[in-house]
């Protein structure tokens, strides 16, 4: 790849390289294809059916905008694409063949041709771009738009725009000098009313009498539609009463309108009787009748009924529709039965049905909040193999999937993925963003993806803010929340309880009771109400400080506000209580929850075990385990830490390997604490055995558990690995995961390096976690050739390298002058699936130019655009505004 030399950099230089674009070549297939299609007998050319898989809509705007094409055969080869299964023109595609016909006077294929460019329109962006187009063709050619064209153009306003847009266009249609016909009406009559805006519905009823027209059926059902949006649904059944009085006959959709308003109003009892009166006006229930009755049932909780309706519904001859499975998938999805869904969509294949993007959003939304969030993926790619496109609502879906699961890379590329396909993400999409870069603790970033979400006129809310405001004080920086919290008012946003929650919880982490306090009062001052996560983490900070009688004055002021206590405050009480040694008066609380209805979970009875754990009342700490597992409370991980440390507190190893053999039947994953203690008590132990070592083991026995991992020898971690295969838990990828990231969070990278060989050696592949452990672990002590190293590693594995650490590999490498090897490892991040804007925050602001390497950064942004990437405009603002801030 050839770069220019770059010598001394200027803001200017900097700014004239980032917007700087060189001349492209020209497409290389739409060249090919002029050549193909200026020969006689082209469909015959041996070299067109090789090429058509890569033929796209794009490279027909070329070839019809750059080529001298003859217009008979561009129409010819327009059709004979459109009759491939698998291609799609699009307006684009569209609009250039008009723009070649008109420029040669085919006016007649051009009409027809102008039709199905507006009947293309997929989003709102397209059918702008398709009314500014006909209105240059009629300036420019005089190939003004008809009734036909208009009608065409006022429908598909009706689906992507307001009525306000669709008013204007149809104002236009008058000064064009065009007719409405009934058709036209009727889009404007539908249009208000989907908004449930009947009375400006009427206006257009009126208009159609003024005309001398007679509004129809399809009027009528609009207007019943109408009703029912405004949640009149007794209106809406006065309309449908009167229509054979005014001539109109009912017809499916009639009742179709008014069963699912009765649904959305709960009246499902009348819309099956109305379903029953069906044959009176002798109509027969099509699919989306049984569609509504069947989402109904199944909405309510009755799915069976919902299935047997199915059932019935084919057996009266009505075949299932798309749509049909389609509640079914959801109404499975809702309930977490998302493999039976799954089997549902199998069903819909072998009937030959084509699943639609709402079956694979549901799907995908199902298997994300199941937590399978790969398996959702995987039903992404289904999707775009099976020529199905996804739109806005499947990636926010992913997104927030990928969030939730803290890969927040894999979520980025996603916004990546939207863009590309020109799908607008919306405030959901950023709000799951920003909260998966502040769960990552990347709070920069979260400020980045709140600039973007302005460029895109999008407007934060007070969940954008909160997660920031959250993020803030867990990062320590409460001078920052505060600032962020005190502008909110001139933005335009009211702190709710959950703003002054997050400030609030920060302060009580931090023991600036005093702070919160003062927060707490100004919340009520303010008629914010505090809810129960207000009170639990106020008294938790007031519980923290010992302050038993505000404690005791908080709980009363939340009950007496009707603020039922969470399970979490519960918790806060009984462990403030255990704490001070009052084991009757935690059992009262726990009795007192109980009969509330509460019921304790992991954590409550963790709290009992603690408590008994730290006095040696192991017995009893037993007897709250055995009534745990009595009531189908499964222990986590800390509560057997606390039993595994008393037992070996006591020296009773064998009881501790016990507990631990429990935990491993139990499918519980040891935490690090637990680990910490074993390799502890087994550093002990080898101390112990060497008589010369007094002063050693006196010492291993003086440091924290935590500390532990600093000295400890790959000898001791071995002995563990077999001391667990003697106790029947056979160490696994959680086990070499917990040591391996312990290790590396103190540095020892040697004894992490021969864990990681070792679990190689039994045939274990390394977690994500743990790649990225040692390659932090590498980067920070600067051993940065082996960090390249487990960068090819990662990628190899399908994982994507931490950002963060990438950028110390980059920076490092350039700082030990090893540039072609560091322009390497950031030409491989590059080729992974980044979002490339992210990639650009984390090594090149963040990174190179806060280093101060500004020609190493200006390098990096050529190589950027020399793959074809671009990043969006607020990006190069940040980077040029970081430039001028060196």
């Amino acid at each position: 790849m050839t770069r220019k030399p770059i010598t001394t950099i200027t803001p200017f230089n900097l700014q004239r390289l980032l917007f700087s674009s060189s001349p492209q070549p020209p497409p290389t297939l739409p060249s090919q294809l002029f050549t193909i299609l200026s020969r006689p007998n082209w469909q015959k050319h041996p070299s067109l059916k090789p090429l058509i898989p890569s033929i796209s809509p794009s490279h027909l705007s070329s070839l019809f905008s750059l080529h001298p094409l003859h217009p008979t055969t561009a129409l010819h080869f327009f059709i004979y694409l459109s009759n491939l299964p698998n291609f799609r023109h699009t307006v684009h595609s569209h609009s250039s063949l008009l723009a070649l016909l008109l420029r040669h006077g085919f006016s007649g294929p051009a009409e027809k041709l102008r039709i199905g460019m507006i009947k293309s329109s997929v989003s709102k962006a397209d059918a702008r771009f398709v009314l500014d187009q006909l209105r240059r063709f009629k300036l420019q050619y005089g190939f003004k738009l008809n009734l036909r064209c208009y009608g065409s153009m006022l429908f598909s306003f009706s689906k992507f725009f307001g009525v306000q847009d669709l008013k204007m266009l149809y104002i236009e249609m008058l000064e064009d000098g065009v007719i409405p016909d009934l058709h036209i009406y009727n889009v404007m009559v539908n249009a208000y009313c989907r908004l449930g805006n009947v009375g400006e519905a009427n206006v257009y009823v009126s208009k159609i009498v003024e005309a001398g027209l007679k509004p129809n059926t399809n009027t009528y059902n609009s207007l019943i539609m109408g009703h029912c949006r405004k949640k009149d649904v007794d209106s809406a059944f006065r309309t449908f009463r009167v229509m054979p009085d005014k001539g109109c006959a009912r017809d499916v959709v009639s009742y179709n309108v008014l069963i699912h308003g009765l649904c959305e109003a709960g009246r499902s009892g009348e819309a099956f009787e109305l379903f029953g009166n069906m044959e009176k006006d002798e109509c027969v229930p099509d699919a989306p009748t049984y569609n509504v009755l069947v989402h109904a049932l199944c909405r309510g909780g009755r799915r069976l009924e919902g299935m047997n309706l199915f059932k019935e519904m084919k057996e009266k001859g009505c075949e299932p529709s798309v749509n049909t499975y389609n509640v079914l998938i959801t109404s499975l999805c809702d309930e977490n039965k998302v493999e039976y869904a799954r089997k549902v969509l199998d069903l819909m294949s072998k009937k030959g049905l084509v699943p639609d993007v709402v079956t694979y959003n549901a799907l995908i939304d199902g298997y994300c909040k199941d937590g399978a969030v790969e398996v959702a993926f995987e039903i992404l790619g289904l999707m775009e193999s099976s020529k199905c496109r996804p739109n806005a609502r499947t990636f926010t879906e992913l997104i927030h999937g990928f969030c939730k699961r803290n890969n927040v890379h894999q979520a980025m590329a996603l916004l990546d993925r939207m863009l590309e396909m020109k799908l607008s993400p919306d405030r959901i999409t950023y709000n799951s963003l920003i909260n998966g870069q502040c769960k990552a603790g990347h709070v920069d970033s979260a400020y980045r993806l709140l600039n973007l979400m302005k460029h895109s006129s999008l407007v934060p809310d007070q969940w954008t803010y909160s997660v920031i405001i959250d993020s803030l004080c867990k990062l320590g920086r409460l001078e920052e929340a505060q600032v962020l919290f005190d502008s909110l008012k001139e933005k335009g946003i009211k702190s709710n309880e959950v703003i002054f929650t997050a400030l609030l919880d920060g302060y009580c982490k931090v023991g600036k009771i005093d702070d919160a306090r003062t927060l707490f009062d100004r919340m009520c001052a303010e008629g914010c109400f505090p809810n129960s996560y207000t009170y639990c983490a106020f008294l938790g900070g007031l519980c923290k400080e010992g302050k038993t009688k505000e404690v005791l004055s908080v709980v009363e002021q939340m009950l007496s506000a009707g603020v039922k206590p969470t399970v979490h405050t519960c918790n806060i009480l009984i462990n403030h209580v255990l704490k001070e040694g009052d084991f009757n008066h935690a059992q009262r609380f726990l009795n007192e929850f109980v009969s509330l209805g509460y019921r304790p979970d992991a954590v409550m009875y963790g709290t009992f075990v603690h408590a008994y754990c730290s006095i040696g009342n192991i017995k009893e700490a037993e007897k709250v385990m055995i009534k745990m597992d009595g009531e189908g409370v499964s222990a986590d991980s800390l509560t057997y830490a606390f039993l595994i440390e008393a037992y070996l507190r006591l020296g009773l190893v064998e009881s501790a390997f016990d507990v631990f053999r429990r935990m491993f039947d139990a499918h519980c994953n040891p935490c690090h604490r637990i680990y910490s203690l074993l390799i502890k008590h087994l550093s002990n132990e080898k101390l112990l055995k060497s008589n010369d070592n007094v002063v050693g083991l006196h010492m291993v026995s003086s440091v924290p558990s935590a500390d532990i991992w600093k000295t400890v020898d790959f000898e001791i971690g071995l002995e563990l690995l077999e001391k667990m295969d003697e106790h029947g838990c056979a160490p696994n990828m959680n086990t070499y995961s917990e040591l391996i990231v312990a290790f590396c969070r103190v540095r020892n990278l040697e004894v992490a390096r021969k864990l990681y060989a070792h679990m190689r050696d039994n045939s274990i592949s390394p977690s994500e976690d743990i790649c990225n452990s040692l390659l932090k672990c590498c980067c920070e002590l600067k051993v940065y050739g082996e960090a390249a190293i487990l960068v090819d590693t990662m990628i190899q594995l399908g994982y994507l390298p931490a950002l963060e650490f990438c950028k110390l590999l980059v920076c490092g490498l350039f700082e030990e002058e090893n540039n072609e090897k560091a322009k390497s490892v950031f030409y491989r991040i590059l080729c992974c699936a980044y979002n490339y804007d992210e990639v650009a925050w984390k090594v090149l602001l963040e990174g190179l130019l806060k280093r101060g390497h500004i020609n190493r950064c200006s390098e990096m942004v050529t190589v950027i655009e020399h793959m074809g990437y671009k990043l969006h405009p607020e990006t190069y603002s940040m980077l040029i505004e970081g430039f001028d801030g060196i």
